[in-house]
């Protein structure tokens, strides 16, 4: 690294001196120009020593160069004999590495796989018990579900039985309506109590039809009875069905046919509702409407989807049709009518009430002017008997008072008598 240094200084030093001897060079030229007539024997010995040193320079220059030149092939070589060795000595120390890295790698593949082995070993004891411990409880399992299938089979048998029972017992007509009856006395009894109404009941006399229900009103006919509310419950099942296995099979069904189905229910419908009407609405006994509880909700609805049934029932036959849901809804806000209509009614002898009471509060007055009349009267007279008796008692302030006992003794008679015609005087006087 010295020598590179020791080379570039000669340089810089060989430029410095060309650059020296340039500058002479110009001042010479310049100073050749003044006098040039003078020094031109001058100039050529300094061009000859120019020429001379500049030779004595290049040679001087080339012999530094390639001294330079040999110096720093002999450091490059120098360099790349110590890289060559480093090299070689990372080369063989990478190789240690490799060698002992692989050593290692192998040891832990060894290792790794003994423990590989023995987990295997393990997992598969494992797995084993597992996998027999798992059939046997999805054996036990299985078997349960097929004994719970079984049973289940049973269970479905019998059931089917009962479905079987009751579509029997749905094709009697009178069973039928048992059971729309017992579903509308079961809906009574949880909202209202006995009191409120009253089952198989006679709403018209010389007539042997009972109706099956009727809720007792607030209001009262012309016999002071409880106005009525018939209830009747109807299940025309048969139509309906039919009509439901059309609506299933509407595809395969003429249209004409569907129809006419669609109408026989109506039909049907009204029918029952009819019967309702001409045997159960008996005004003023009870109301001039009845109620038709239908069982099912599937038939409520479906009376409400045909068009205009529902209201031509209502407004033609006074009859409402209800199902399971809404019959309590039905049942209170009805009540709460008749309760208004009933408020309404009282408030009319309220009114009758308060004329009376303002006829007799205006003679309680005639009455309070009169007895003040008279107050007023007894107020003048105890006016002038304590005039009286002041004027007694200035006549009296010379005599002796006698002593308590003897007062009473002589005059004890006399002022019972005079305190008894007072009482007597004044019993006349209220008379």
């Amino acid at each position: 690294m010295a020598e590179i240094i020791l080379i570039l200084v000669l340089i810089v030093l060989v430029v410095v001196n060309i650059w020296l001897t340039n500058t002479k060079l110009i001042k010479m030229d310049s100073l050749l120009s003044r006098i040039d007539p003078l020094i031109r024997d001058e100039f050529s010995r300094n061009r000859d020593e120019s020429h001379r040193s500049l030779k004595d320079n290049r040679e001087e220059l080339t012999g530094s160069l390639k001294s330079f030149e040999e110096k720093f092939s002999q450091n490059v070589k120098d360099f790349n004999e110590l890289q060559r060795q480093k090299f070689e000595d990372l080369v063989k120390r990478q190789e240690g590495i490799r060698k002992e890295v692989e050593d290692k790698l192998k040891e832990i593949r060894e290792d790794n796989s003994k423990k590989l082995e023995e987990m295997r070993k393990t997992v598969d004891e494992k797995l084993q018990e597992s996998v027999e411990k798992r059939f046997n409880e999805s054996f036990k399992l299985i078997s349960d579900r097929l004994e719970q299938v079984h049973k289940g089979l049973g269970e479905m048998q019998s059931l089917a039985s009962g479905v079987g029972d009751l579509k029997r017992v749905l094709t009697n007509v009178k069973t039928r309506g048992n059971l729309g009856e017992i579903q509308l006395g079961a809906i009574l009894e949880q909202i209202l109590s006995p009191e409120q109404y009253e089952q198989n009941a006679a709403v018209k006399d010389g007539s042997q039809e009972r109706v099956e229900f009727v809720i007792k009103l607030p209001g009262k006919n012309n016999d002071n009875r409880s106005l009525l509310l018939p209830i009747d419950s109807k299940f025309p099942n048969e139509d309906y069905q039919r009509l439901i296995e059309t609506y299933e099979n509407l595809a395969n069904i003429n249209p004409k046919d569907a129809e006419a189905i669609a109408k026989q229910f109506e039909n049907s419908v009204k029918k029952s509702a009819r019967d309702i009407k001409d045997k159960y609405i008996n005004p003023p006994v009870t109301t001039d409407f009845a109620i038709m509880f239908v069982p099912t909700e599937g038939l409520y609805a479906e009376i409400l989807r045909r068009t205009g049934l529902f209201e031509y029932l209502q407004r033609d036959l006074k009859i409402t049709v209800v199902g399971p849901t809404n019959l309590v809804a039905f049942l209170s806000s009805l009540q709460m009518g008749f309760k208004t209509l009933a408020i309404e009614k009282r408030s009319s002898e309220v009114w009758e009430i308060l004329g009376a009471v303002k006829t007799e509060f205006g003679n309680f007055g005639n009455v309070l002017e009169k007895t003040k009349k008279k107050l007023q009267e007894a107020a003048n007279v105890i006016d002038k008997a304590g005039v009286r008796s002041r004027a007694i008692e200035r006549k009296l302030r010379t005599v002796q008072e006698l002593p308590q006992e003897e007062t009473i003794a002589l005059l004890g008679e006399s002022i019972e008598i005079e305190e008894d015609n007072e009482i007597v005087e004044g019993s006349e006087e209220d008379i």
